[in-house]
């Protein structure tokens, strides 16, 4: 019980620290609006900023914003993962796929995300193919350079192993490479929702058609609504701040043998 005590009460001193700054800023932020420190049309109030959200919620939709924004999101996440894992296992695996599209990826992966824009705006148009082929790319990088890794820095001994019970290459994959690799490959997925969600926002920012909480903060800037704008990007944070939790609680349990073994 005193070891759970202790757990609870730090947890406790974690969570107080980590919402010290938040309040703070809040606090801030309600006294700057409310004194006119700061015009209101600017920074509106709180209370301003909730009242908005909840007009949005009651008669604008605003969970239909958010479901779109989570689709695309995902959609593109998922793809961009799996390729992304296939395509470094290949480069890990052939010395002929590495040595042929290394120095094209290592080019590739230095072009800006929004340097695409364009070119998936021509090829795939603005629609919803276009946003999540664009977020496909956001997760595609960190998956790839982190499972790279990964397979390259698999011990030698493993792999000796593995000849020596005559394994067949699908075998050497699915029961050597991944399972070492597995501590890169989480942690690239986990960079990649991240990043993911982060080119969601810039897709519809940009690709500005259809629904989405991107779509939400530029109506907000049109009308000049920065309560509105105030709302789509609290809700981007919160969003964002629950799938990072959410990758990590999976990069948890994906690695929770190597608690075990230790």
């Amino acid at each position: 019980m005193s070891v759970l005590a202790a757990l609870r009460t730090q947890n406790a001193v974690k969570i107080r620290r980590g919402l010290t700054l938040p309040v703070l800023l809040l606090i801030f932020w309600e006294a700057a609006s409310r004194s006119g420190l700061v015009d209101a049309r600017f920074l509106p109030s709180l209370e301003d900023v909730f009242l908005t959200a909840k007009r949005e919620l009651v008669d604008n939709n605003l969970f239909g914003e958010l479901a779109a924004s989570l689709f695309r999101n995902i959609a593109g996440f998922v793809i961009g993962s799996a390729i992304g894992v296939v395509f470094a296992t290949l480069l890990a695996l052939s010395r002929w796929a590495d040595a042929l599209a290394t120095p094209s990826f290592n080019g590739f992966k230095q072009i800006s995300l929004l340097a695409w824009i364009p070119l998936i705006s021509i090829w795939f148009g603005f629609g919803e193919q276009a946003k999540i082929v664009f977020v496909a790319i956001a997760a595609f990088i960190p998956v790839v350079l982190n499972t790279y890794e990964g397979m390259r820095n698999v011990p030698g001994d493993l792999i000796e192993v593995g000849r020596a019970l005559k394994f067949t290459p699908v075998q050497r994959v699915t029961r050597i490479f991944l399972p070492a690799a597995m501590p890169s490959i989480a942690t690239g997925v986990h960079l990649g929702l991240i990043y993911s969600w982060l080119a969601t926002v810039g897709a519809e920012y940009f690709l500005a058609v259809g629904p989405g909480i991107g779509g939400l903060i530029i109506a907000g800037r049109e009308r000049f609504d920065m309560a509105l704008v105030m709302v789509g990007v609290i809700i981007l944070g919160l969003v964002g701040f629950l799938l990072n939790r959410l990758a990590a609680a999976g990069e948890a349990y994906l690695l929770r043998w190597r608690v075990t073994a230790h």
